[in-house]
């Protein structure tokens, strides 16, 4: 029998990316409204982040040869929007989470949102290393730099250096050639044959990875793998030039106004923390990642999909969305379709991200090994030398640490800088991995935000 509209569970999914879309759409089939909040202008994500309404690059320059994906996913979401179906809330951010409500923030101000069940598809952002000169404008991390690209057809630079490693760095440069922009060079600091050691786990996707073989013959020319990042020049304007060593130890230099940075992915998982998830370290992807079953289910009344709990890229976050509404559904006792086949798919993506992370692993000596004077919080100004002083005294764990000597306090909570603050605080005590060092509690607010929401009283929305 239907549910009346007021016997209908309150169904919050934070996330407009491919997994929290797919996540939308089954619980609408199951007969449910829920509600939608994201950041973004329009549903797509960062992966398939929309341009503003009248722009004219179509979308196969756009996504390339995701564009249908992007497409469908974009109808799909609009569909059910207009439809009523759900409950759009763009350019909202949750901050906050206590006692099964969000505190949400966006353009009529701050308020409370209660829910019953809770779907998180936060998505990833870039896995940034620090490098002499990272603090300077003019260095953007790749997602920055992708973001600029699709949502406004521009290239943060006339000649741009892109360097780190991972599949993004040779998409964006890929990306950014075909839009008619200068890439002076990419320099990966993986060597080919650390990168071949993915083999095994690539093979999972074969016409993917052939894909990705065929971006990096077009970078011919400017592509170097197993580089040292020595620094970036800049002056008051910005960058001007990158200096590297090449595989061979050989000094380069390359001149540009633009730096991208960022070996990979990291999980945002901030959101997952004010909820209550439990966490443990992976040591593949060398970060805390929080724990769920295999279809997404945190506790609770939680449910975790998509980049936020394990780097899938955007196939794995459309099927991991998918399984952690049916998961939802299945709790509610409400009818849900079939997972045996995600299920399966979910599996075989998941040896294909381990492949990647293989392949292309966070530079764990180069983090710990940094330099005192290299300035590793570019929120507080924190130097590497700072932290390693405050280790004695702050037991070699990061929480400690950051009370100490503010690593993790600025307005990115830790985000660019965790990681590699954890490295330096192992090594530094002397821990095996930077596991032991702990990791960095999640905080509200999770985002930046006026001090008129947290001051003011604050609307209660059911």
């Amino acid at each position: 029998m239907a549910l009346s509209e007021a016997a209908k569970p309150r169904i919050v999914v934070v996330g407009a990316g491919p997994a929290g879309i797919r996540a939308a759409e089954i619980l609408a089939a199951g007969g449910l409204v829920p509600i939608v909040i994201d950041e973004g202008e329009r549903a797509g994500g960062q992966i398939y982040r929309r341009p503003p309404p009248g722009f004219t690059r179509p979308a196969e320059v756009l996504y390339g040869s995701e564009a249908a994906k992007a497409v469908a996913l974009h109808q799909t979401f609009d569909a059910m929007a207009a439809a009523g179906r759900l409950v759009h809330h763009p350019r909202s951010s949750v901050i906050a989470i206590a006692d099964g409500r969000l505190q949400v923030i966006g353009d009529a101000g701050a308020r409370w949102m209660s829910y019953d069940r809770l779907i998180l598809a936060t998505g990833a952002m870039d896995r940034v290393m620090p490098v002499p000169g990272w603090e300077n404008a003019g260095v953007y991390g790749l997602g920055a730099m992708q973001i600029a690209l699709k949502a406004q057809g521009a290239a943060l630079g006339r000649s741009i250096v892109l360097a780190g490693s991972g599949p993004l760095l040779t998409l964006l440069a890929v990306q950014l050639l075909k839009a008619g922009g200068q890439v002076a060079a990419v320099l990966d600091t993986t060597p080919m044959r650390r990168q071949l050691r993915g083999f095994a786990g690539l093979s999972a996707r074969p016409l993917f990875a052939l894909r990705g073989l065929m971006m990096r013959r077009r970078l011919a020319g400017i592509y170097h793998a197993g580089v040292r990042l020595e620094r970036i020049e800049a002056d008051g304007r910005g960058p001007v030039a990158v200096l590297w060593r090449d595989g061979a130890g050989r000094n380069r230099r390359t001149p540009c106004d633009a730096v991208g940075l960022g070996w990979h992915l990291r999980a945002e998982t901030r959101l997952a923390d004010l909820a209550g998830c439990d966490f443990a370290y992976d040591e593949t992807w060398r970060q805390w990642l929080p724990q769920a079953d295999g279809m997404g289910r945190a506790g609770r009344g939680v449910y975790l999909a998509g980049d936020g709990l394990r780097i899938l890229g955007a196939d794995g976050a459309e099927v991991a969305g998918r399984l952690a509404a049916a998961a939802c559904l299945q709790d509610l006792d409400l009818p849900a379709p079939d997972t045996a086949v995600d299920e399966r798919r979910l599996a075989r993506l998941g040896r294909f991200a381990r492949g990647i992370a293989e392949a292309f692993p966070w530079p764990v000596e180069a983090a710990a090994g940094l330099p005192d004077e290299r300035v590793v919080c570019r929120c507080e100004g924190v130097t590497a030398g700072e932290l390693r002083r405050t280790v004695d005294f702050g037991g070699g764990e990061v929480n400690r640490v950051k009370s100490l000597g503010r690593v993790g306090m600025g307005r990115c909570q830790g985000r660019y800088c965790e990681l590699a603050a954890a490295e330096i605080v192992a090594d530094g005590a002397g821990h095996a991995c930077a596991a032991a060092a702990g990791r960095l509690r999640g905080q509200a607010p999770v985002r930046p935000a006026p001090i008129s929401a947290l001051v003011q009283d604050v609307a209660t929305d059911g």
